[in-house]
């Protein structure tokens, strides 16, 4: 596996790729992997002949007083896996490379950034939608894989490459959990033992409710009211940030549920701030 610092390196191994007819893969990160971050190489393994993937926490994407300065990294050990899951080449550039000091354009699609966790950190997908795009333009990719954990996210970046007719195909990867369904995430790291215990409570409560309204409740006010009351119960260490049922594709908000919605909710518990979501099928 190579490891590269530079732009203008991983730039001009690309394009020597793509000149050779081979397919690229990327699957952008902010590393300290865990087995959802393995499952995005893993998928996009098989998708291409070469694999290219970013190691950047990228500072433009964190708002005033969230954990840039604290997120947890473990350079080394993140090495020897992207290595095992068949990385040809770990992008790991600082910041300095990546940012001129007068750097002074942003890409944003705004329409599908006001809720969930737009409304809460304003600035988030400026900044995803920005460093996404630079990547695409150094490392080329005919494919790049991204977390369902992060689905609005997936579908700012759907619309953004549509938008901006980037040919690139957007692959999403379902939600990797651990056994007591808590989705994997790097933040899970800043959670006691006791905040642990009670976290599962999170992917209990959506499943709850998905399964209300599969029953035939179309109200989503009523069925945001049950799981906001489950969570008074269950999760009582945690302070919602946000709790909607959304169009999966549009990430707006519905009133009555008559087909496809997503469930996703945000809640900190801790010095954690977890989400999760769920895809119910109507």
């Amino acid at each position: 596996m190579n490891i590269i610092t530079a732009p203008t390196e991983l730039q001009k191994q690309c394009q020597t790729w793509r000149q050779e007819g081979l397919t690229i893969g990327l699957v952008p990160t902010m590393g300290f992997f865990h087995e959802g971050h393995m499952a995005l190489m893993d998928r996009a393994r098989k998708l291409c002949d070469k694999l290219v993937v970013t190691l950047f926490v990228n500072p433009t994407q964190f708002g005033e007083n969230e954990d840039l300065d604290k997120y947890p990294h473990d350079f080394d050990g993140d090495c020897e896996k992207a290595e095992s899951h068949g990385t040809d080449l770990l992008f790991a550039p600082e910041k300095s490379s990546m940012y001129d000091k007068d750097h002074a354009t942003w890409v944003n699609v705004p329409e599908l950034g006001k809720h969930l966790c737009g409304k809460s950190r304003p600035v988030h997908f400026t900044g995803v939608c920005t460093v996404v795009t630079k990547l695409f333009m150094l490392a080329q990719p005919q494919i790049a894989v991204f977390g369902q954990k992060d689905w609005q996210q997936l579908a700012i970046i759907r619309r953004m490459v549509r938008d901006l007719n980037i040919p690139v195909e957007i692959v999403g990867q379902p939600i990797v959990r651990e056994p007591d369904g808590l989705a994997l995430s790097s933040r899970n790291a800043y959670l006691t033992q006791e905040e642990r215990a009670a976290a599962p409570a999170l992917r209990k409560g959506l499943v709850k409710m998905a399964e209300m309204v599969k029953q035939g409740e179309q109200s989503a006010q009523a069925a945001k009211a049950f799981l906001q009351t489950d969570y008074a119960s269950t999760l009582p260490m945690g302070t919602v940030d946000y709790l909607e049922i959304v169009d999966p594709d549009d990430i707006v908000p519905v009133e009555t549920i008559t087909g496809p919605v997503l469930a996703a909710v945000a809640v900190v518990i801790g010095k954690a701030r977890l989400i999760d979501n769920i895809l119910i099928e109507v």
